[in-house]
């Protein structure tokens, strides 16, 4: 049986955080993931609206992480783990291998959640993976290639999209899709946003989330909140508001952004460990970060649930850091982990954005959309990755391309079972 000093399971932000952190230490680690690239997930939706290739925002993990020697990038899924042997198994090409542990990093994000409806997985497209934004590319192009030689009525009915959660991802892809629309196509478009809560982007709050609920209406997207979806059948989706009123709205294409799910590894762990879970299937960890009475396993990211920390990539990372720091023994075993919130932000649409750092400071338009192109530039990996996003949104937003449309590889096909994303 081999062994590692660490395992780090899962190549998203918080797993390759903990991984940089351990290098710092000369610490020899095995990094399993069930994909060979690192997701920029925040920015899957541009990959959708044709902003950006997919290989822009997906770089192999093994070039992440090329100047660490102490890393050993494996390709697999973990099927298994003995938290009291300290052994995790994991499947490659259909054989199994063991490794024993020092200790493990857990860090396999979530999946998208449906509220009990599975059935609305193969209706809709979701947005956790390179292979969702590619379907919904596949499926944003087909739609525009079809409408341009219609009649009015199979026009109108090809050019309709409702957009299922108003957090973030999905007040993007509402808005993208109208400038893809006006400044791409040159067509016009019917695209609803539908969310349950109040108000979009319900993070924000306040005078950010009203400036976004303009700013979208103003560009024509039509926005129903306290409204819930009830139904999706073939070009249209039922919802029905807090007042109980059922209206069905036209929809060739439904993307769904509401809510996740934890599951996969996370599940695995919480029955080989006892962890408790919350409804949502993320495990509910110790304040140290550690999984039930196992000092050695450490969970972090989107597949755990600590002191209502947001699902976000700054979480993730911060808590992966902090595992390997209390593993490398920078930090004394069983410190509680506190998050040092940096802010939130979203963009709406060209020019405009929003981005709350506190409750005081705030910012809204076009400065909070250059704060948010300069973030996320930085936080992409690979000098070469941030020169071809520099270039593809100087085409997709001062000019009126789309270079990713133009990426040959072909899309997957649509029938697929949704896969959990590494965060």
């Amino acid at each position: 049986m081999e062994h590692a000093d660490v395992v780090v399971v899962g190549s998203g932000f918080g797993g390759l955080a903990a991984a940089k952190q351990l290098a710092k230490s000369g610490i020899n680690y095995v990094l399993i993931s069930s994909t060979p690239e690192h997701l920029f997930q925040p920015l899957l939706y541009q990959v959708a609206t044709g902003v950006l290739a997919s290989h822009e925002i997906a770089p192999p993990i093994e070039s992440v992480l090329r100047r660490h020697k102490e890393a050993d990038v494996r390709l697999g899924q973990v099927v298994a783990i003995d938290p009291d042997r300290a052994v995790v198994t994991y499947v490659t090409d259909g054989v199994r291998h063991r490794i024993r542990y020092g200790s493990l990093i857990a860090a396999t994000g979530a999946s998208q959640s449906y509220f009990g409806r599975d059935d609305f997985a193969e209706k809709t497209f979701a947005l956790k993976t390179i292979d969702d934004a590619k379907l919904l590319r596949a499926q944003i192009e087909r739609v525009f290639a079809e409408a341009a030689t219609a009649d009015a009525e199979t026009k109108r009915r090809l050019l309709s999209f409702v957009v299922v959660g108003a957090g973030a991802t999905g007040v993007e892809v509402a808005g993208q899709l109208k400038e893809l629309a006006k400044r791409h196509y040159h067509q016009e478009v019917s695209v609803s946003l539908v969310e349950g809560a109040g108000e979009v982007l319900p993070p924000f709050g306040g005078g950010l989330s009203e400036y976004a609920k303009k700013s979208l209406t103003g560009s024509g997207v039509e926005v129903l909140v306290d409204t819930f979806v009830t139904d999706i059948e073939p070009g249209k989706v039922t919802v029905k508001d807090k007042a109980g009123v059922e209206r069905k709205i036209a929809a060739e294409t439904v993307v769904w952004s509401a809510g996740v799910q934890a599951g996969g590894f996370a599940q695995i762990l919480a029955e080989a460990t006892g962890v408790e879970t919350d409804r949502a299937g993320r495990l509910l960890i110790n304040p140290d970060l550690t999984v039930a009475g196992y000092a050695d396993i450490y969970a972090i990211g989107d597949m755990t649930s600590l002191n209502g920390y947001p699902g976000q990539s700054p979480v993730a990372m911060q808590e992966g850091r902090h595992a390997a720091d209390i593993i490398r023994r920078k930090k004394l075993p069983g410190t509680p982990f506190k998050y040092w919130d940096k802010g939130s932000m979203a963009v709406i649409s060209r020019f405009s954005a929003v981005v709350k750092l506190n409750d005081r400071i705030t910012f809204r338009g076009v400065i909070a959309w250059f704060m948010w192109l300069a973030v996320h530039l930085l936080y992409l990996v690979g000098f070469r990755n941030r020169f071809a996003a520099v270039a593809s949104w100087l085409i997709a937003f001062i000019g009126t391309g789309r270079p990713g449309f133009d990426e040959v590889e072909p899309a997957p096909t649509r029938a697929r079972v949704p896969e959990k994303v590494a965060a």
